[in-house]
């Protein structure tokens, strides 16, 4: 049976996605401002399953042939944090929001470049997929079974992140005025400077 090593790799993937972390928050802020979403969390989803499949089969072992390259994506991740933070609480400082409430956004491939840097300057994203997932997958010997178990949680990040996108429409009606934008932006900022000083410390 194939479906009980898929549901588990399906719990698992969400359950390691569910936390909102910087790549969730940019997805929620571009679903709310109705700009990119499909091209976005294509991108997040692919990029998931990329390092999903990566660390089911086997290649989580490259940490230890490169044992610093987890501080080197750590460093590279809280400076890049750091900066889009401050620009999102410099946003929320000058308070200027008509684009986002119109539903305007940065052009394509500006978007999708932030969105990249979240997924893959995010040293936590090489700890779920490539460790964590990578681990769970070791119970199942037989190739079917760990196929499976990728599928179901390759699967998860693709239903996660489209109904974050698009589920984020709906929360929409709240976000007509400017002063909306601002709290978001604000909280959006705190969390991202908070994240870099968990991977400095």
């Amino acid at each position: 049976m194939l479906i009980a090593p898929a549901l588990t790799g399906f719990a698992t993937g969400f359950s390691l996605i569910l936390a909102i972390g910087a790549q969730n928050a940019f997805v929620l802020r571009q679903g709310l401002a109705r700009a990119r979403v499909f091209w976005l969390c294509l991108l997040c989803a692919v990029s998931d399953a990329l390092l999903i499949t990566a660390g089911v089969f086997g290649f989580g072992a490259i940490v230890t042939v490169y044992p610093m390259l987890p501080q080197i994506m750590a460093w590279s991740g809280a400076a890049f944090l750091i900066v889009y933070g401050a620009l999102r609480l410099w946003a929320a400082w000058q308070g200027t929001y008509a684009l986002q409430i119109a539903g305007k956004s940065a052009g394509l491939w500006a978007t999708l470049g932030t969105a990249a840097a979240f997924t893959w300057l995010n040293p936590h994203v090489y700890l779920d997929t490539l460790g964590l997932v990578g681990a769970v997958s070791t119970q199942y010997i037989e190739i079917a079974a760990k196929t499976a178990f990728g599928i179901g949680a390759v699967s998860a990040s693709f239903v996660f992140f489209f109904g974050l996108g698009y589920g984020a429409r709906f929360l929409a009606p709240v976000m007509q005025s400017a002063r909306a934008w601002r709290m978001l932006d604000l909280l959006i900022g705190l969390v991202m400077w908070a994240l870099a000083a968990k991977l400095l410390s």
